[in-house]
């Protein structure tokens, strides 16, 4: 009778501390663009701090994987999600470049290990995984929503505002975790009480290739929420504040898209529907590097946005019993090193062939999530 309600609880930690996550997370793209006003940065500056991010998204993965088998899984999700609240904190105090490039580090640092703990804590409590993977980034996707106006109702008084509002919703995740029972998380016991690692997901090819897709779709999808805001106003596409408002498109086409997906029409085959997700975000992408007005770049990020919504908590949801702290320890942060490449790869074309041309090398990850989707509808079902 205890079972059920403490798996509610969980479940919705997970859901709720995602929420907050993805108002800090996706907030960094716009901040960017913010300080890249302020201060001036180069696009290689504004690249390399993105990169940073997301080299610290990779190595809170592993730390996630590893620290729980040294200092319990609770204990480990504390320490790294303090991320949130020291990076943005750090960003309020100074414009210098080493001081940003660490704050973004650990922004990065506490993107990781809340996706990481959210997974395991709603993948392991959910009855549907793939319903409930779809809730979790449906979550994701709020807060998103929410983050350029949450920042412009702050920025009015300052950027360093902003800044701080940031820092303290990255408090209110620490303590909710704080106050979450997360005891055997993604974790097995043996008699000893020590934790047992199950490697056996590392033998499996259906792994690898949905290791693959992730990487693509974290590097496509990185690529257009860090860059979007920088190439609209760049090409005077979309001008001034209303740049910032484009993640709002983006992620509302995303919640729409996951609800429908968990509520509306579930996937009977979420194989093939990867498949068709990722020829959908080939086309839509180049679509929106030909779009020149205004109306039809929003209608294409939105198109883009909505096929590339469901790729990610499916992918995940396909691994089924390989989801673990160990298997998520290594799936994730590996998937992310793609979160790593892409944007700097962006901001070193930018530099030497301008911004189009940089956005455009964003093509080749989205067709690389079109040949592992159909390399993995091609295998056949494991547990």
């Amino acid at each position: 009778m205890e079972q059920q309600p403490q798996n509610t609880r969980l479940r919705n930690a997970g859901f709720l501390t995602f929420f907050f996550s993805g108002i800090c997370a996706i907030s960094s793209g716009v901040v960017v663009s913010l300080l890249q006003e302020k201060y001036g940065f180069a696009y290689g500056m504004t690249g390399t701090l993105l990169s940073l991010m997301s080299i610290g998204n990779l190595l809170a993965g592993f730390l996630t994987g590893v620290l729980p088998g040294v200092l319990g899984f609770k204990p480990s999700v504390l320490l790294l999600t303090t991320g949130y609240a020291l990076g943005y904190g750090m960003m309020g105090l100074s414009g210098a470049e080493l001081l940003l490039s660490v704050s973004f580090f650990l922004v990065g640092i506490a993107k990781g290990s809340v996706m990481n703990a959210c997974t395991i804590l709603v993948s392991g409590n959910s009855a549907d995984r793939t319903r409930g993977m779809n809730l979790m980034h449906s979550c994701y996707a709020c807060g998103a929503l929410l983050c350029p106006f949450l920042i412009a109702a702050a920025g009015r008084v300052s950027t360093g505002l902003a800044l701080l509002v940031l820092a303290a919703l990255g408090v209110i995740v620490w303590l909710i975790y704080l106050t979450t029972p997360m005891g055997g998380q993604g974790s097995t016991k043996s008699k000893t009480g020590k934790e047992k690692i199950d490697w056996s997901f590392l033998h499996s090819v259906q792994f690898w290739l949905l290791t693959g897709l992730l990487f693509c779709q974290n590097a496509a999808e990185q690529s257009v929420t860090g860059w979007m805001v920088t190439y609209f106003k760049g090409s005077g596409i979309i001008t001034g504040a209303l740049a910032a408002y484009t993640v709002t498109v983006m992620w509302g086409a995303t919640l729409v898209a996951r609800l429908l997906i968990a509520f509306v029409f579930p996937f009977k085959q979420p194989r093939k529907a990867m498949v068709v997700m990722g020829v959908g975000c080939t086309i839509f992408y180049f679509c929106l590097m030909q779009a020149h007005t205004q109306g039809a770049a929003i209608l294409l990020l939105f198109a883009f946005a909505f096929a590339m919504a469901g790729m990610n908590p499916t992918a995940v949801a396909s691994a089924g019993k390989m989801t673990s702290v160990t298997s998520m320890g290594i799936m994730l942060p590996a998937a992310s090193s793609g979160a790593i490449l892409m944007p700097w790869i962006i901001g070193r074309v930018a530099e030497r062939a301008g911004l189009a041309v940089g956005m455009a090398c964003n093509i080749v990850p989205c067709i690389g999530l079109v040949i592992f989707a159909i390399l993995v509808a091609r295998m056949p079902e494991e547990n």
